[in-house]
């Protein structure tokens, strides 16, 4: 018996402690933040917003949680130890979805409404300056090095890319009808972006900006406009990528090296935007139309549970 007792008690110890993960949700029709306890799948409580939450972001030392409000131009800065709003700071009009640049000391901001981007100034809580950029502007991306920032604007169908020293436009790409997200790779030498209206996501090559890849989605079952690529998120090794598919209400896992489509995941209704662990072992989509987000076992490669977060889950973050 003793035996046996102790061959428990190793394995207990080899086996790692769960991650004391947590997740964020922005529910834009609710005016909330979920907070979500990764380990438990559990839902521990809401956060009081602004209106119209939808783009969300960690600070560099992931100690702050920066919200889009975009019925209120505003950014909600809220303390995650607290757990409550501690600060408010300008964004221009409608912001839609921004980036912490790695410097941790500014924010760029798309605009839908007033077709820029804004610069916010984090310690001062000013605006220190904007960009032109195409109509409904709304996926942000920075670069890993901190030199390019790109945004979309849905209208105008293409991919802006903004000097982030400067803060001059230094080009802007054709790209498929309506895109969404845009994602750097963790090398900084591809920059990918989705079309929802197409379902498709376009690959281009940073160095000479031109396309290089075309990914096309197919869903048995559902017509090609029913398959509306919207959120990315790339793996920390870059070898693969995950894009969310809206109403076609499946996640595609993407080989980043051949543009094939791996495998495709069933999540809730309408998956806007997606977010891996930091283990990167677990996948959260954040389920637009079901009010609830997919855990996604990327071991086992299935889904392993869903949970109700509040009416219009949007943004999804995962921090400590």
């Amino acid at each position: 018996m003793q035996v046996l007792i102790d061959l428990v008690l190793a394995m207990l110890i080899l086996v790692p402690p769960a991650s004391a993960e947590t997740i964020y949700v922005s529910n834009e029709q609710d005016n909330t933040v979920a907070v979500v306890d990764g380990a438990a799948m559990t839902l521990q409580t809401t956060i009081d917003v602004g209106r119209r939450p939808r783009g969300m972001a960690l600070s560099i030392d992931k100690k702050t949680l920066f919200v889009a409000e975009g019925d209120d131009n505003r950014i909600d800065v809220i303390d995650l130890a607290k757990r409550q709003v501690v600060g408010r700071l300008p964004s221009g009009a409608d912001p839609e979805f921004f980036v912490v640049h790695p410097d941790g000391k500014r924010l760029f901001v798309a605009n839908e409404n007033d077709n820029l981007v804004s610069v916010v100034d984090i310690a001062a809580g000013k605006v220190t300056g904007t960009i032109d950029v195409g109509v409904e502007p709304e996926g942000m991306a920075v670069s890993a090095d901190g030199r390019t920032v790109a945004c979309t604007s849905e209208t105008t169908s293409m991919v802006h890319l903004i000097d982030a020293g400067t803060l001059e436009l230094i080009d802007n790409l054709l790209v498929d009808t309506r895109p969404r997200a845009a994602a750097f790779s963790p090398d900084d030498k591809q920059l990918w972006v989705s079309s929802e209206i197409r379902g498709t996501v376009a690959v281009f090559d940073t160095a000479t900006r031109a396309e290089t890849g075309k990914i096309e989605f197919e869903v048995p079952g559902i017509r090609r406009e029913g398959v509306q690529a919207v959120g990315i998120e790339m793996s920390r090794d870059g070898t693969t990528a995950y894009v969310a598919l809206g109403p076609a209400n499946r996640v595609a896992e993407v080989d980043t090296k051949t543009l094939a489509v791996r495998r495709l995941y069933l999540v809730g209704q309408r998956p806007w935007h997606v977010a891996l662990s930091d283990d990167q072992k677990r996948l959260i989509s954040a389920n637009g139309n079901s009010g609830d987000i997919s855990f996604i076992n990327l071991h086992d490669q299935e889904v392993v549970r869903s949970l109700p977060v509040g009416r219009g889950p949007w943004g999804v973050v995962i921090g400590p």
